[in-house]
Order: structure tokens, then sequence, then C-alpha cells
């Protein structure tokens, strides 16, 4: 969708995503450090307004932001300023508003107070970013929710053009031709894993395959290449990144995390060198 405007030169887009859950269980998921690190990224959020919310994307890139609104269990919002340079500040605002049938509603609006369409492409990116991890979510209300979890991204940039890439990656994990509801397991590095995929993306920008992990241990694994060239204001730098979001479930999730995080990006690297 483009991004929308108003007279007062307010620049947004926005998503609405239903999920499974109740009010409290959504909101524990949207709008707390743990919630945020079981489904997107790690997260620290100071539960109040002016508290400070810091979303870890790995490498040291760590944004900070400040929290706004904070109207439990059905509102919450922050600020970022400093989220790319030369920017305006950008505004996330959250809405979880109850459903029939143990579900909700999530409204995400990402907003900047600017009339230049320099920063469109980043506005776009966030929207068409979001459903991969609300592919996420849904698999952490629906089996997941309330456990204790660690999770970490990592990425690494490829040479070659961005389906070449992806057939190298599915080929490397075993992962080629996955469909949603097929079994498949893997035993080699970086990590043995067994189980169902839960869904498939594949357009010109980006491809993604999630999988719901079912041995050795409860979690779910998120892997894809991202083509950096397919939006006009990156097309300069060009060039495809593979990502990986791993998250782990359970009483031992930060042992298991760590451990897997190390193997993964030792893989990326020998891989995609």
């Amino acid at each position: 969708m483009p991004v929308k405007t108003d007279q007062t030169g307010k620049r947004w887009v926005e998503l609405e995503v239903v999920v499974p859950g109740t009010p409290d269980q959504v909101w524990n998921a949207m709008a707390t450090g743990p919630g945020n690190t079981a489904w997107f990224v790690r997260a620290e959020i100071d539960p109040r307004v002016g508290g400070e919310v810091k979303l870890d994307f790995g490498e040291g890139a760590v944004s900070v932001g400040e929290v706004t609104l904070w109207e439990p269990p059905h509102r919450f919002g922050y600020i970022e300023r400093d989220w790319e340079a030369g920017a305006p500040p950008i505004a996330t605002e959250i809405v979880v508003t109850g459903r029939s049938g143990g579900r909700c509603v999530v409204r995400m609006v990402h907003s900047l107070f600017t009339s230049s369409t320099d920063w469109d492409d980043q506005l776009e990116g966030f929207e068409s970013g979001w459903p991969g991890f609300f592919a996420v979510l849904r698999l952490y209300l629906s089996h997941f929710a309330g456990s204790r979890a660690a999770s970490f991204m990592a990425m690494k940039p490829a040479a070659g053009d961005s389906l070449a890439v992806w057939r190298r990656l599915g080929e490397g994990l075993g992962l080629t031709g996955a469909d949603v509801g097929e079994r498949r397991s893997w035993s080699e590095a970086p990590e043995a894993f067994s189980g169902v995929v839960e869904h498939v993306h594949q357009d010109a920008q980006q491809r993604y395959v999630v999988l719901r992990i079912e041995q050795p241990s409860p979690g779910i694994l998120v892997v894809g290449t991202y083509d950096k060239g397919a939006t006009s204001h990156e097309a300069a730098g060009g060039g495809t990144s593979v990502s990986v979001n791993r998250y782990c479930y359970g009483a031992d999730a930060d042992a298991l995390g760590a451990r897997s995080e190390a193997g993964w990006r030792e893989w990326l690297a020998d891989t995609f060198a």
C-alpha cells in the first residue's frame, strides 16, 4: 500500500493483523521486552510514559526510543528520534482490540511528520517487513504464549543475484521447494532441527520460510533473503542480504539460544563468504 498523507504534513503506513489470544496476552507480546523478544527482536521496554525502548537487531544495531503511550492492555506507542541518519523522528502506535473467539486485532501505525518524500521507501519497507514477523507472532501466541524466550537476528551480505542466493540458502539447509504443511529436518551445521513449514513467502524483494521447530527443542526459525536493489531508494547500494531469525522457548531458552546463535553466525560467514 502507498504511504498515506494529510494536510498537516504527516506521512504514515498502517497494518492490521488478527492474532489468537486475549488482550492481555497480546499486550504482553507487543508492549513488553520479553514479549517482543519472543517473536520480534531482543527488546527492553520500561513500562511507563517516558520509559526507554531498546530494540536489538544484532551486531551492535540497537534502536532506542521513548514510550509515548502506555494504556494497558490496549494502546502502546513510542518514538525513535535517531532511527536513520538525517531522518525526522518516527512514531509507532500499536492498538490491541479484543474480538470474539479468543482473538485480537492488532493495528500498527508508523508515522513521520514531514512533507518530504525522501523517507517513503523506508516507510514502505516497514510495511513490507512486518508480515514475516506477524507470522512468527501468530505461531508464538498459538503454541508458546507466556513461555520464556530467547532470540537473535543474524544477517550477512551475499554475492550474486537474489534468486541465486535464495537457492543457495535453500540447498544449504534442505529447504529447497519447501511448502506449507511439509515436515523438514536437517542434521548438519549450523544445528540439527526437525519441524513443520508454517509459512512461505516469495516476491521480487524478499523470500523467506518460517518453520515451527519441534526437535531438538521447541522454537521457530525464519530464514530468508532481501534484495536491496528492489526499491528505488536502495538501488544505489544494491546487493542481497541473507537473514536468520531464531526463537527458542522453555526453561533452557537462554542457553539454547546462545549455542544456536554462535552456530548460525559461523555458518552464514562460511556459506556466504
